[in-house]
């Protein structure tokens, strides 16, 4: 091995221990899925890449969500990877890095590898711990630094190291993930939400930003378990759960407080922001038809929204504070007539 060879393990072993030091340094997901991505592109030189991941801890698939970076995905497009498909079954045989003509070598051409074709990988890498599959990463177009496009053996066993440390990331992010959200509305759970929304309101002291906060209640939830029994109540539980979580953004929380109530922090929104939202997701529940067992249901919530706004509170509330002017919000808007939106100042 000459010096030049040396040094260069030498440095690629810094870069792996930094790269560790970094994939280590979050537990949430979706932070931590744009770490890696932007690693990969980096260490590899490529103008984009992917990641297939299970999007709950109770999926039978690999989906591509919005876990990509410079990849031209088609808008809507159904980016998904059944467990079943034989494709999972060779990704799972052994940490390797394959082209896609490696990866189409024994498998039929059906619509799952036309799929993966469409996106033009330049290298397909397995994210494996211990011989178990728990991502699919994808690296796109590589740039031309003088020396081809070609991965070289070393290469490869680069991004092998990589997807390791990955995979190693990714399953205590999952982990952490899985046992801070409630089982039922895949919402988090309530310590979850307070130990988030401590962070958001020291940043947003901090930096002088606004948060918001809004607390729903499913009305006259009691009469639908006294009525209709309680598996159609956790029916309604979980649709009002899935319009609150489609009707965030990524970077929002959404939990369940308790029983029939939910909570959502906003970050970066104003008052006029969380009103915007709280708003939005009432006139959807309500227009919703709630089908159970071939009845049909109409069901509406009370909201109550408060914000913070670090350029003009001068103290930081308790979280749980906090949460309670969103509450008592809630009460009015359900002691007024219900399926309405208040707003309560936080007083601090």
């Amino acid at each position: 091995m000459t010096s030049d060879e040396y040094e260069k393990q030498i440095f690629d072993l810094q870069q792996l221990l930094e790269i560790s030091r970094s994939l280590c340094s979050t537990l949430q997901f979706s932070t931590l899925i744009g770490a890696m991505l932007d690693i990969c592109m980096g260490q590899m030189h490529v103008l984009g890449s992917l990641v297939f991941i299970m999007d709950s801890f109770d999926s039978d698939c690999f989906k591509l969500s919005e876990n990509y970076n410079g990849m031209n995905i088609i808008p809507g497009g159904n980016y998904v990877i059944p467990f079943n498909h034989p494709l999972i079954a060779k990704l799972s045989e052994s940490e390797k890095a394959y082209t896609l003509e490696d990866l189409k070598d024994g498998l039929e051409d059906d619509s799952y590898i036309q799929m993966i074709s469409s996106l033009k990988p330049t290298l397909i890498v397995p994210l494996l711990i211990k011989k178990n599959l728990n991502g699919i990463l994808m690296l796109g177009e590589r740039i031309d630094l003088g020396e081809g496009t070609e991965y070289s053996d070393y290469e490869k066993k680069q991004i092998i190291s990589i997807a390791s440390l990955a995979a190693i990331a990714i399953n205590n992010s999952a982990l952490v993930e899985r046992s801070s959200t409630d089982l039922m509305t895949h919402l988090k759970q309530r310590y979850y939400f307070f130990n988030m929304l401590a962070d958001a309101l020291s940043s947003a002291s901090e930096q002088k930003t606004s948060i918001a906060v809004v607390m729903f209640d499913i009305d006259h939830f009691k009469s639908v378990n006294d009525t209709y029994g309680h598996a159609c109540g956790d029916y309604i539980l979980q649709e009002v759960s899935k319009i609150i979580r489609e009707s965030i953004r990524g970077e929002d929380v959404a939990g369940r407080y308790g029983g029939e109530e939910f909570t959502v922090l906003l970050r970066d929104t104003d008052i006029k922001g969380g009103l915007l939202v709280a708003e939005r997701i009432r006139m959807k529940v309500e227009k919703k038809d709630f089908c159970y067992e071939n009845t049909t249901l109409k069901v509406t919530i009370s909201a109550g929204v408060t914000s913070y706004d670090g350029n003009v509170n001068t103290g930081v509330p308790l979280p749980k504070q906090f949460v309670d002017f969103a509450d008592k919000a809630m009460y009015n808007s359900k002691k007024t007539g219900r399926n309405k939106v208040s707003y309560m100042k936080v007083v601090k």
